[in-house]
């Protein structure tokens, strides 16, 4: 007596099988959620900057913080999107993969473009430091009246 043979259940073995993808909505969910909390972060960090320079008082003259810190912070916007588009293709979601990838190259251009103004501006407060937004170097030593 022949007994019917049934295909296995599991096959791990690693060949040409049909790859696993995610989900397609929840990767366009996903990618467009990560996009979105991504560009929120950036405008609140150049946000926060701009208001650094920002003053009420008309008689009073504020230079803006140096960029230097908010640019820290978004390299680490860069790299959260980064990890982000890894853990993506490791799961398979290519929507995710190209926004954060998109997110990425955007990061780089912002964070870029800004260590080149910064350091135009730091040259120039170097070469002629009464233009205009150099700050004082002591400008918490300032007397209050």
């Amino acid at each position: 007596m022949d007994l019917p043979v049934a295909p296995p259940a599991f096959d791990a073995t690693v060949g040409s099988g049909r790859r696993r993808r995610a989900d397609l909505g929840a990767d366009i969910g996903a990618g467009c959620g990560l996009v979105f909390l991504e560009l929120v972060a950036l405008v609140v960090i150049f946000g926060l900057w701009f208001l650094s320079g920002f003053s009420l008082d008309p008689a009073e003259s504020v230079a803006p913080d140096p960029l230097w810190n908010y640019l820290a912070a978004v390299g680490g916007v860069g790299v959260l999107a980064g990890v982000a588009a890894a853990v993506a293709a490791r799961a398979g979601a290519v929507v995710t993969v190209v926004g954060q990838g998109v997110m990425v190259g955007l990061v780089c251009v912002v964070a870029f473009g800004g260590v080149a103004l910064q350091a135009h501006q730091d040259q120039r407060c170097r070469d002629m430091p009464s233009a205009a937004g150099c700050a004082e170097s002591d400008r918490g030593a300032r007397p209050l009246t």
